[in-house]
């Protein structure tokens, strides 16, 4: 996405569109027996959170993990070499995310997410404020997306900008 794209989709992203994206789209898991997890950094379970608020999400959804350091993403199963050879916040790492939670959880669906909000991470250079990069994967492939997010006045606005991408993506996926 251009930043002018996604500026005009910041005003435009509320709280209650993002939950009713959310709603629609588990309800089609559900409805389809397709099963969702998520290996979340800078949305700290916000993800999960959005697809487990509708009733009946326990039939596809088992679990989910919130990998806030690089040591926790390697415990769940991120090669550290991805981590070392790309930095945290990059396509490769949000797509070994996906592929690790999908296979922990033996779920249809991963997705995998990091990023930088509005602060640089001290622990990582490659922090770029704004920066977040996610993955959606499934036995058959993993795509990978990047955005730059706009100045956002809180980490709550940050998390459901970053969750109506996700939210398009993964309807796109479940589309194609």
């Amino acid at each position: 996405m251009t930043i002018a794209e996604i500026e005009k989709e910041t005003h435009s992203v509320t709280e209650k569109k993002v939950r009713h994206k959310y709603g629609k789209l588990t309800r089609k898991l559900i409805s389809e027996g397709i099963s969702i997890t998520t290996m979340e950094s800078c949305t700290s379970g916000q993800i999960a959170s959005l697809i487990t608020d509708t009733e009946g999400a326990s039939g596809v959804f088992d679990g989910a993990f919130i990998t806030y350091s690089n040591d926790a993403k390697i415990r769940q199963g991120v090669p550290a070499e991805i981590i070392s050879k790309y930095g945290v916040y990059s396509a490769e790492t949000a797509s070994a995310m996906a592929e690790a939670c999908r296979n922990a959880f033996h779920a249809d669906i991963g997705i995998g997410i990091t990023g930088s909000f509005s602060n640089k991470d001290p622990r990582n250079k490659d922090s770029i404020p704004g920066e977040v990069y996610f993955a959606i994967s499934t036995e058959n492939r993993t795509e990978s997306f990047h955005c730059t997010l706009p100045a956002l006045a809180s980490r709550k606005e940050y998390k459901f900008m970053t969750a109506d991408m996700i939210a398009d993506r993964l309807s796109d996926f479940l589309n194609s």
